[in-house]
């Protein structure tokens, strides 16, 4: 085809200058592992500032409390007194969600605020135990050790567990792999809560109807003939009684939704459903007809729990898978909410920071006799519309608790078990984001399904079922990510009228293709996995256009251009498929054309030397230069044909 001869572009594509294989590599691993660069601050300081800095980084309250000023502890008190309304009735119910002792629950909101309160990266995040965490807890364990014959055992591998959901959650943090995390879509999340809430709305209906025998499955057909099967056996009162404080517990919701400023209502209203339903059980003697009470609650602080972890237990693989998924959970609710608040007040957050922080909470939780805790929705809205300020709400909050623990537990002694399963229900509900599934429905039909499959497999199946299926629903994800780049979309494009503008011919109407030029853009990384499907559908474009021309009688095709500026990188494989592509298109009279070649490409193809094989001429940094040159070319080419058929007539003459 020629030389682009005096058209040739002044701003030609370079190759960057290459660098050293172990220097390219350590820019690589620092851009996987290390893209919010930490280290920058460490430079060119002396050793006593490099050590106090690396001290702020891992304990933030140190950075931090130097400027913490008295109107900041006002409203983190106000903040955590509020937060401790709901924290101290949440941890007894969702302790009796992981069929553990409810005063663990109190424990667990003691400890490991006061830690992450040192250690998170999070302002408005308020600590404590999860709900889900709490039903996989009694789901998998419990299939173990029997809570009930043996509730000791059963104790010790909650703790082991959480130990080990710490030590998995750190070392993720510590070896900055908080990346893998991300692997759980927004849909599967979604879809896994939302059956486990209602999984758990059902169960509750134990302490509803005032049930004593119940089935440990955790699927709805189980759940719903245990309650069917025992009809004689509910108890009318507390039917009545769990029905009356659940619309309590809803009404406040509702008021708190219409009206921001009406948040502590729904804040203080498990607090104040516990109050009112352990006065109207002292006062009737409720339960002396049939309504179950939590009973004794000992006094004191988190007894030691270390000698407690059961490392040398025959369950103990049980422990360490039970504590990777509850960590896994935990973590993904946490750093979600945690990020969301944050973005509401324009600050930011270091995920692996926050994961170091969440394990260590929870290996220093496991000693201290506590099970998972994690940063709950609930908790930390009702932290952040309270006005906290920083973490210090945590602090507030775990000294109430203290303050709960060494005077107040005997006052729970009347607490009507039918309150905590309102109070769950009334938390459940919360998790029941039918909206984000509609939005599913209607932006990505993919993704609802993937939503749909989480959900009726917790809902159908079991917990451990919807597990099973979110993880087979992350391969699906994750092989639908390789099929997209294993087929990448190569699109045709065309001109924008009156301007240098090339866009996608499907999804502009008004661009309009160039005569004797066909322009194609490739949407991926060009390696081993597509390159034979991408010659193959280059070749097919370049034929399909020839026969369309043909067809409709219009000039021929001459050059085809590709479009490289969503090609990040090459291997060896693409570098032979354009060589062959480039042979091909030579064979058929047409001349291959590179626009906008990114660094890692232009590497490639300068080591490769098919730079010179396609010509430094052929090679342009915009489609539009490409475009002009190619035009340019066919004039020259045009004017030249017809001055030789001019002479040849004169010669005839």
């Amino acid at each position: 085809m020629g030389s682009t001869g005096e058209y040739e572009s002044q701003r030609r594509v370079p190759v960057p200058p290459s660098k050293p294989f172990l220097k390219s590599l350590q820019a690589r691993l620092k851009e996987t592992f290390f893209p919010d660069d930490p280290f920058r601050q460490f430079k060119n300081l002396p050793i006593s500032n490099k050590f106090l800095l690396g001290l702020q980084y891992f304990v933030p309250i140190i950075e931090w409390a130097p400027r913490y000023t008295f109107d900041f502890f006002k409203a983190d008190l106000i903040a955590g007194i509020t937060v401790a309304s709901l924290a101290v009735p949440q941890g007894i119910s969702y302790a009796s969600l992981a069929s553990i002792p409810p005063i663990l629950g109190l424990y667990s909101s003691f400890v490991p605020p006061l830690l992450y309160a040192m250690l998170g990266d999070s302002r408005d995040l308020a600590v404590g135990t999860v709900a889900v965490a709490s039903l996989l807890i009694s789901s998998m364990l419990g299939k173990e050790v029997s809570p009930t014959e043996n509730p000791k055992q059963y104790v010790q591998l909650v703790f082991t567990a959480t130990f080990f959901a710490g030590v998995f959650q750190a070392s993720l943090g510590i070896l900055r792999l908080g990346f893998i995390v991300d692997f759980l879509s927004h849909a599967t999340i979604v879809g896994f809560m939302g059956g486990a809430a209602t999984i758990v709305c059902f169960q509750q209906l134990k302490g509803i109807l005032g049930l004593v025998h119940f089935t440990h499955e955790t699927d709805l057909v189980s759940v719903m003939r245990s309650v069917f099967s025992q009809i004689h056996q509910w108890r009318w009162e507390s039917a009545v009684l769990g029905c009356c404080f659940l619309f309590f517990l809803l009404l406040t919701r509702y008021f708190s939704k219409r009206k921001a400023a009406f948040f502590w209502i729904n804040a203080m209203a498990p607090l104040t459903t516990v109050i009112l339903g352990s006065l109207l059980v002292y006062l009737t003697h409720a339960e002396k007809h049939g309504v179950q009470v939590i009973g004794h609650l000992k006094k004191g602080l988190n007894p030691p729990s270390a000698s407690d972890l059961a490392f040398g237990s025959p369950h103990l693989m049980a422990a360490i898978k039970t504590g990777i998924v509850i960590g896994i959970i935990g973590l993904a609710e946490g750093i979600a909410v945690g990020r969301t608040f944050a973005m509401f007040k324009n600050y930011h957050i270091d995920g692996n920071k926050e994961m170091i922080a969440f394990g260590m909470m929870n290996i220093a939780g496991s000693c201290t006799s506590c099970y998972l805790t994690a940063g709950p929705f609930s908790r930390t809205a009702v932290n952040f519309n309270a006005g906290s300020r920083s973490a210090v709400s945590n602090i507030v909050m775990a000294t109430a608790v203290m303050f709960t623990l060494l005077f107040l537990t005997p006052l729970f002694h009347y607490t009507p078990l039918v309150v905590l399963s309102s109070i769950i229900i009334a938390a459940m509900l919360g998790l029941l984001d039918y909206e984000a599934a509609i939005h599913l429905w209607k932006i990505d039909k993919f993704d609802f399904f993937i939503c749909l499959g989480a959900y009726l497999g917790v809902v159908l199946g079991s917990v451990e079922i919807g597990l099973i299926i979110s993880v087979s629903i992350i391969t699906v994800s994750l092989l639908r990510i390789i099929l997209f780049v294993a087929r990448p979309r190569t699109m045709v494009l065309g001109n924008i009228p009156n301007s240098g503008i090339y866009r996608s011919m499907d999804q502009y109407q008004i661009a309009n293709s160039v005569p004797g030029i066909l322009i194609l853009q490739i949407d991926a990384p060009v390696f081993f996995a597509n390159a034979i499907y991408l010659r193959e559908r280059i070749s097919r474009w370049i034929y399909e256009e020839e026969d369309g021309l043909k067809s409709a009688g219009e000039a021929s095709l001459h050059y085809v251009i590709l479009d490289l500026s969503a090609v990040g990188s090459i291997d060896t494989s693409g570098i032979s498929m354009l060589e062959e592509l480039m042979k091909n298109v030579h064979r058929k009279g047409l001349q291959l054309v590179l626009a906008n070649p990114q660094s890692e490409v232009m590497k490639k193809l300068d080591k490769s030397k098919l730079i010179d094989k396609i010509g430094q001429g052929w090679i342009f940094l915009t489609v539009g230069e490409a475009v002009s040159a190619c035009n340019c070319m066919l004039h020259t080419c045009k004017s030249i044909h017809v001055a030789v058929d001019q002479n040849a007539e004169e010669n005839k003459v």
